[in-house]
């Protein structure tokens, strides 16, 4: 999908609202070309499309835009993974690989590691705020694609001196199948993926043969449980077989990958709205007991992830437009939080507005485990932010460029001064 496609496609991708707009106000559902789908836009049947499980299957969520190189695909074949994982799963198979994610994001977790969250959140910060002769920071590279990969790393139960090397991994094989890359670029990303990848085989066996009250153990036993319940080939006394590995390396790749590239581009694209809303900003400075509904704005406003691919098991109809069986959707959660019959004037940022019930973390059984946490992550950097650094402002000699995506919606980068 090279050249000019792509070229389309990434025009719609760094500005999807306007192409949103005209499909909630089309008769039906709207195909897209560009995406190869059925769009699914308007709030109503957004919602419907994300209760009905059975009838429109995870199966195609992470679709690729690129197939890697031959050449590529060789050098993956030497990593791990490559196995369904719990967005892309249906039915039984998909309440398994989630129940220890909902374990291991539950409100008890998630209120255990606040501690270490917020004390990371304030030593990012230091680490540009306190240099007198700063007075601007990349906030991306320097704060937003760094508190995510830490915090996600710390419950998943990673060692801090890996998660480097894993969240670089994760961002690499997204660029790796959403983006046209030359073919010895292709292969540097396949090495950086299935480094990644060796380094979680190696926590799936450390974990396995000595348990630990981490994420990694859950997921390990919930993978050998499923094998048991299954009947699957077992392996020798003591030992995960080839499969099951796969099986955990994948599941944990994602989960890891879910955790840290979400959350990075809701911070920066959240942080980069507000200071484009200048009057929000001071009054979020001003009266910090607006943070959690600025949150909400945010996330509803320009949301990270903006849908998720379906494609229907039978013959269906939304919105009066039949679907025969496989066809693709894209269930755009960007498009319905602009909704108008759902958001009164939703095309305003507005931190006062009451927040309403919008579906940036998605809806039903595949809705994201980890909302909670990104909402703190994004509440302890606002608090950091407007309480250290109220005068912050974007560099007018940086421009920002959104990365053309749908899943990991963010700028590139994000240039601040004071």
């Amino acid at each position: 999908m090279d050249g000019q496609p792509h070229d389309v496609r990434d025009e719609l991708q760094r500005d999807p609202y306007p192409h949103y707009d005209r499909a909630r106000r089309a008769k039906g559902l709207t195909r897209v070309p560009e995406l190869d789908a059925w769009l699914v836009a308007r709030d109503a049947d957004v919602r419907e499309v994300l209760r009905r499980p059975q009838d429109f299957s995870s199966a195609n969520s992470l679709l690729p835009d690129v197939l890697p190189s031959p050449a590529a695909l060789a050098v993956l074949g030497g990593g791990f993974g490559g196995r369904p994982v719990v967005v892309t799963s249906d039915g039984a198979r998909h309440q398994r690989l989630r129940a220890p994610i909902v374990r291991g994001l539950s409100p008890s977790r998630v209120a255990a590691v606040l501690p270490y969250a917020a004390e990371r959140a304030a030593a990012l910060v230091d680490a540009f705020a306190l240099d007198p002769k700063n007075g601007r920071v990349e906030l991306m590279s320097a704060y937003a694609q760094r508190l995510p990969g830490d915090v996600i790393g710390r419950i998943v139960g990673l060692d801090p001196a890996d998660v480097p090397a894993v969240v670089h991994g994760g961002r690499r094989a997204e660029e790796l199948l959403f983006r046209p890359l030359e073919e010895d670029e292709q292969i540097a990303a396949a090495e950086d993926v299935v480094a990644m990848q060796h380094i979680l085989d190696r926590y799936v066996r450390e974990r396995h043969a000595r348990p630990r009250e981490d994420l990694v153990t859950e997921i390990v036993a919930s993978v050998a449980e499923g094998a048991e319940a299954t009947g699957a080939t077992k392996g020798t006394e003591g030992e995960l077989t080839l499969e099951q590995r796969h099986e955990a390396v994948a599941h944990l790749q994602n989960l890891l990958i879910a955790g840290h590239l979400t959350t990075t581009a809701l911070i920066g694209t959240s942080v980069m709205h507000l200071l484009r809303h200048p009057r929000q900003w001071e009054l979020l400075c001003a009266e910090p007991e607006r943070i959690p509904a600025a949150v909400e704005e945010a996330a509803r406003y320009d949301s990270a992830l903006q849908g998720f691919r379906r494609v229907t098991t039978r013959t269906v109809t939304v919105a009066g437009t039949e679907l025969p069986a496989g066809s693709e959707v894209f269930v755009a959660f960007g498009a319905a939080n602009r909704d108008p019959g759902r958001h009164p004037d939703p095309d305003t940022f507005d931190i006062t507005r009451t927040p309403g019930r919008h579906l940036a973390f998605g809806l039903g059984v595949h809705g994201c485990p980890g909302a909670q946490l990104a909402r703190e992550q994004l509440r302890l950097t606002l608090e950091e932010l407007t309480r250290r650094l109220p005068g912050i402002r974007l560099a007018v000699d940086h421009p920002v460029t959104m990365r053309p995506t749908m899943i990991h919606r963010s700028p590139y980068r994000l240039h601040l001064t004071w």
